[in-house]
């Protein structure tokens, strides 16, 4: 039998275990591939992922999934959460057991670890006051790597009603070995083109800490009031990015477009180091309750019923859920009733029971 790794989107980028950032392009997430390799010490092959995450789409969208396929191309055996212990239960029904299996100790795992360009610890963080959901992001044209990355998080109010707050993190990307020079001008960033939004303050100015070097993000919370449907909002961002190895220290301008609608695909960065997810259950593990992933359900959308008129229509529905009319409106009359909700609900149990076999 063969065994792979399948690179994919971060499901928790920033911090933890996985101190890297999301990538823009497919050189870097390869990039990302050959650090996995020195910092992991495994011999397993890896598969990487499209840029456009095809093959995390394909498979339901879970962080750490588990798959077996038989030499027809058929899957056997398909987990939401990995589970070395049922994998190998699965594999001797399939295959047999084997008598002396491998444990970890047989193995020399060649670790390398990567060391860090400059101190961190030393900036205060910036936090939402609450978990925020990841924005999409995307990067203009740059002749320029992006040394360092732009990640944006709304908090409830501002997807649900377009007035809230937002997080805008500038994090050096690890793959580059990139340090800030605090000797020189600190980050700036500005809002450059909004449609329909009004950002407060429009621009901003990172901190100049005591130390020479550090690699700390440079964070912001700024108050944001848009419309329902408002257009996307670009940021132009200027920093110095120094690489002591290389023997560079350039200036860059950089910019980004902010769609206030949700990265399904961003993952949640965890600032506090918790590590778990609600409750203490692993991220992915599934819904405690026996709901579908991401605690959707008929009476939860029913809520958003403000008129009482037995249906959630496009205006009542939050910024980050209009996309779910195109699935579920079964009738065409651009609401989702009842019994179209319980019809989602339903497809949603079929793709993501936990675990399961087949």
């Amino acid at each position: 039998m063969q065994v792979f790794f399948v690179y994919k989107a971060l499901a928790h980028p920033e911090g933890g275990s996985s101190p890297y950032v999301t990538p823009f392009t497919l050189k870097e997430r390869l990039l990302h591939v050959q650090e996995a390799k020195k910092t992991l010490g495994a011999t397993v092959p890896w598969l990487c992922d499209t840029i456009a995450n095809d093959l995390k789409h394909a498979l339901g969208d879970r962080p750490n999934s588990e798959f077996v396929i038989d030499p027809d191309g058929k899957i056997v055996v398909m987990r939401d959460w990995s589970n070395p212990e049922t994998l190998r239960a699965d594999l001797e029904k399939l295959v047999g057991a084997v008598a002396n299996p491998t444990r970890v100790s047989d193995l020399d795992l060649k670790i390398e670890t990567t060391p860090k360009p400059a101190a961190s610890g030393v900036v205060k963080r910036v936090l939402l006051s609450e978990q925020g959901q990841p924005l999409l992001v995307t990067p203009q044209e740059s002749k320029t790597p992006y040394y360092v990355k732009l990640r944006a998080e709304a908090d409830k109010d501002l997807l649900r009603t377009g007035k809230g707050q937002l997080y805008l993190g500038f994090h050096l990307d690890p793959i580059y070995h990139v340090h800030w020079n605090n000797l020189a001008k600190p980050l700036s960033w500005e809002v450059t083109s909004a449609e329909s939004v009004s950002v407060t303050p429009p621009k901003g100015v990172g901190p100049q800490p005591e130390p020479e070097a550090d690699i700390d993000p440079r964070e912001f919370i700024v108050e944001v009031d848009s419309e329902r449907d408002a257009g996307p909002i670009e940021i132009t961002v200027k920093y110095f990015a120094c690489n002591d190895e290389q023997g560079f220290c350039i200036p860059v301008t950089q910019k980004y477009t902010v769609s206030l609608e949700q990265d399904r695909d961003g993952g949640q960065a965890r600032r506090s180091g918790s590590g778990r997810g609600p409750g203490g259950r692993p991220p992915g593990a599934g819904n405690p309750e026996g709901g579908p992933p991401g605690g959707f359900s008929v009476a939860r959308l029913m809520r958003f019923d403000e008129n009482k008129d037995g249906k959630v229509s496009r205006d009542e529905l939050p910024r980050q859920m209009v996309r779910m009319l195109d699935r579920a409106d079964s009738n065409n009359d651009d609401a989702i009733d009842e019994e179209e909700a319980k019809a989602m609900e339903a497809r949603f149990r079929q793709r993501s029971p936990q675990p399961r076999t087949r």
